[in-house]
């Protein structure tokens, strides 16, 4: 079981990583369009709404990898405080009661706009060759799936967490920051950190204490 959810895991991951490659195609053709209208006197009508559509499926097809990742945001202001298997039974009643139902209606209604789209073969009508919308329709399904495919598993981790009282393992990803690469740059050791943490706070405590004065 946990050989399979791992492995859904890394599908999320991969088309969310695959998608996330827009953002430098976005990122180029911003910058010719902001070179091409204000310094050629060329402006293109039709890149905005490509920005507007390239944006929007990174977006989309992102979510079953962030899913996967526990990176969405949570009001976690008490939920933080709840053992595991607490946690576990609130995510499962929130997955079934909104999750599950809001995810199938933006797979089923994002099926029909993409079949209508495809069907009239629409193109975006803010010029006259404006460019085609039907790729983009076709990516509100598309993630819809991978949502509800990543939701099921997620909903496994829930049952298997109330079982056993702590969370399974996942599929881990790159940190922004390497910590411990970068403790080993500057030389600094947990050690190190811990004793400076309390220095910190034995001289916060002598200030408050001499304001108190």
């Amino acid at each position: 079981m946990q050989k399979l959810l791992l492995t859904i895991d890394r599908i999320s991951t991969y088309v969310g990583q695959a998608f996330a490659w827009l953002i430098v195609g976005l990122t180029f053709m911003i910058s010719w369009e902001v070179f091409s209208r204000y310094v050629l006197s060329n402006p293109h009508p039709w890149a905005f709404d490509v920005m507007i559509m390239m944006y929007g499926t990174l977006i989309m097809m992102a979510g079953a990898y962030t899913l996967s990742k526990g990176g969405h945001v949570r009001g976690d202001v008490l939920y933080g405080f709840f053992e595991p298997r607490t946690q576990a039974i609130l995510d499962l009643l929130l997955y079934v009661l909104f999750f599950i139902p809001g995810v199938f209606a933006l797979a089923w209604a994002g099926y029909n706009f993409a079949a209508d789209s495809w069907a009239i073969n629409e193109h975006s009508n803010v010029t006259a060759d404006g460019p085609p919308v039907y790729p983009f329709k076709t990516a509100l399904p598309l993630a819809g799936l991978f949502l509800l495919l990543q939701g099921a598993v997620e909903m496994v981790r829930c049952v298997i967490c109330i079982r056993d009282g702590e969370w399974p393992s996942r599929e881990q990803d790159v940190e922004e920051v390497d910590v411990d690469k970068l403790k080993e740059m500057v030389h600094v050791k947990d050690e190190d950190i811990a004793a400076l943490d309390k220095y910190v706070v034995a001289q916060g405590t002598a200030q408050h204490g001499a304001h108190g004065k």
